[in-house]
């Protein structure tokens, strides 16, 4: 059990033993809530934030003075004003606290700087494992989630040896190529963040739960920009990919269909300026079409991690 140090509120009281500082979330009370608002992505958030200032601000707005920004509407002014987000902040923090999960805003030195370069950066991140990590040397790596054996043995190639050398290793906690490079950076006792498009009260899939404990019981993190109770839905997956490449000096891909979501990744990385890797595969799999074509295309091949310049 954590020992409480109690204060004059039953609320306002300190975990000790390596837990959640309650009273850390409480003076963040502005952005869980406005992290949670729906409909509104981390570009009006920045809009809302570069005009008002501070969430506090945000949090006392009228209706009328939202109409008279550009770009939000009706619907988007009703869930910035919805009462019940409003009155929804104490159980947000309790959930957090009770979970283990931090949360660091734009402000917060953990905050991973590369992360801030990109122009939609998230203006927070919920956080399982170690934080401390975010601004180390970092690798993204993707592929697909049906991959071969060949794309198992060569993701956990990559993610081994570039986790030797210190650099961290990030992906997206998928089945495929995203659990192989975790793995790879585990065995090499490296450091590895799984990004991911759910709230961090849920493990998705679900057969990932023993990786999923093992990053973070193996010095890693998980990651997320969506609240707590935020379900694994598709329209989250882009953003979530642009994470992994926003957090990353590069990607490694690693096996890609013609039409793949891997591809977004990939695109997302050459719009933030980050160098992309590509694995070449073979010429009759279905999975090598998509890498293939990016290295016909001028993307960089790699075979072996040596090639990977950070």
């Amino acid at each position: 059990m954590f020992k409480k140090v109690h204060y004059c509120s039953a609320k306002k009281y300190k975990i000790l033993q390596g837990g959640i500082i309650i009273e850390e979330l409480e003076k963040k009370k502005y952005w869980i809530w406005l992290s949670c608002i729906k409909g509104i992505g981390s570009i009006r958030k920045q809009i809302l934030l570069n005009r008002y200032k501070t969430p506090e601000k945000i949090y006392t707005l009228k209706k009328e003075e939202i109409l008279q920004i550009k770009g939000f509407n009706e619907i988007l002014a009703e869930n910035i004003i919805c009462k019940e987000n409003k009155e929804n902040i104490e159980k947000q923090i309790e959930s957090l606290q009770k979970q283990n999960i931090k949360f660091l805003t734009i402000k917060d030195k953990e905050y991973p700087r590369i992360l801030k370069t990109i122009y939609d950066y998230p203006i927070c991140i919920y956080v399982k494992g170690n934080e401390t990590i975010f601004n180390t040397p970092a690798i993204g790596m993707v592929g697909c989630r049906e991959c071969t054996s060949y794309g198992e043995k060569v993701a956990q190639y990559f993610a081994y040896h570039l986790a030797k050398r210190n650099i961290n290793i990030i992906s997206g906690l998928a089945k495929g190529i995203d659990s192989q490079s975790h793995i790879g950076a585990i065995k090499a006792k490296g450091t590895t963040i799984g990004v991911v498009g759910n709230g961090l009260d849920m493990v998705y899939p679900k057969e990932n739960q023993y990786l999923y404990d093992k990053i973070i019981e193996e010095n890693g993190a998980i990651i997320s920009e969506y609240p707590l109770g935020t379900k694994p839905e598709k329209m989250n997956f882009p953003a979530r990919n642009r994470m992994i490449s926003g957090m990353s000096k590069g990607i490694i891909v690693i096996e890609a269909k013609k039409k793949s979501g891997t591809l977004i990744t990939v695109d997302f990385a050459l719009e933030q300026g980050r160098d992309v890797y590509v694995v070449p595969g073979n010429i009759d799999e279905m999975n090598s079409v998509g890498t293939n074509n990016l290295i016909k295309q001028g993307a960089q091949m790699v075979t072996t991690y040596k090639d990977i310049e950070i």
